[in-house]
């Protein structure tokens, strides 16, 4: 079976092609990224133009890739939640349109949840159920998945996502955007001893926090001549008390709902520092940890083609009323 999966829920634009929900025959992006650098953040407008002028060629660009006629196609899906709505709804369309063309079946598919399918993609010793913890600019939280259609959210952040408060300590630091590789780089020749972080406490134990760690970076730069060392030692302390904090509320989450294996997945799952100390320390607690490759912890379609397989042999489907969905 071959899907196709569109995914336009920030400032990418995918298109793949996915047999049977793991081999992938196109997986081709296109991003808006650097006309956002410049103000700091992706400013919606932006991002849903660039996708009205860029989807119809990315479209034939997988096509070309995978090297079938779309007739070929079995089933369209794409991403309908959660996102920037211009985003999606130039996604979504695109899709409809294309189900109604082709005569193909339509399903919608959650962006947060297609993360976590990247695993799957990669690798084939995965046994359900497991826990997962997506990582990235918009989202930071953990899962309790029994299979495809029950996933159960056990922790979120209750302010900051993990990915945000990267980009705005990297704005403190006067880094620019995004922040994530820039304070990954920066954090390699800094002593991570060096300044005591914490993130904030939280009411549910397996919630989030890290508003008041980016509160705290700030402060400490309060009133400092700030040079090269400070920013170093600074961004090395803040990135390890927060990999930290996912670590720890990870492994309460495996060990309360008694799971051996570990999936994690988002844009934030690419920095290596986060991989080799979440490899590290699952190993010690005998817990098995996953990660996708690093293309596919970015926003793509072969994550949304690969879940919406699964979903689909699961009996699931839409219509061609199918909408943005807003939670």
């Amino acid at each position: 079976m071959i899907v196709l999966g569109i995914e336009s829920s920030c400032d990418e634009t995918s298109v793949a092609l996915v047999k049977d929900g793991k081999k992938i025959l196109a997986n081709i992006v296109a991003s808006s990224l650097k006309l956002h650098s410049k103000y700091g953040g992706v400013v919606p407008e932006i991002a849903s133009r660039m996708q009205l002028e860029s989807i119809a060629s990315v479209f034939l660009e997988a096509i070309k890739v995978a090297k079938i006629s779309p007739k070929k196609i079995d089933l369209i899906s794409c991403t309908i939640t959660p996102g920037l709505p211009g985003s999606l709804f130039v996604g979504i369309s695109f899709a409809k349109a294309l189900a109604l063309s082709l005569e193909k079946p339509l399903l919608g598919i959650n962006h947060v949840y297609s993360h976590i399918y990247a695993n799957f993609l990669c690798h084939n010793n995965i046994k359900l159920p497991v826990i997962a913890l997506v990582v990235s600019g918009g989202h930071t939280s953990l899962f309790y998945i029994k299979d495809f259609s029950n996933i159960q959210v056990i922790g979120q952040t209750n302010d900051d996502a993990c990915g945000e408060a990267f980009d705005k300590v990297a704005k403190i630091l006067g880094l620019g955007y995004p922040g994530g590789p820039l304070i990954e780089r920066l954090a390699k020749r800094g002593d991570k001893y060096k300044i005591k972080f914490a993130c904030s406490g939280t009411k549910n134990e397996l919630d989030f926090s890290f508003s008041g760690i980016k509160t705290s970076v700030l402060y400490y730069l309060k009133g400092k001549k700030v040079n090269t060392c400070i920013k170093q030692d600074l961004a090395a302390c803040f990135q390890e008390t927060v990999i930290n904090t996912l670590i720890k509320k990870a492994l309460i989450a495996c060990k309360r709902k008694n799971v051996k294996q570990l999936l994690i997945g988002g844009g934030v799952a690419a920095n290596s520092n986060l991989r080799n100390k979440f490899l590290a320390s699952t190993k010690e607690s005998g817990i098995t940890c996953f990660f996708p490759s690093i293309s596919l912890c970015m926003d793509n379609a072969a994550m949304v083609s690969g879940l919406a397989y699964q979903l689909n042999k699961q009996g699931a489907k839409d219509n061609l009323y199918l909408n943005v969905q807003f939670n």
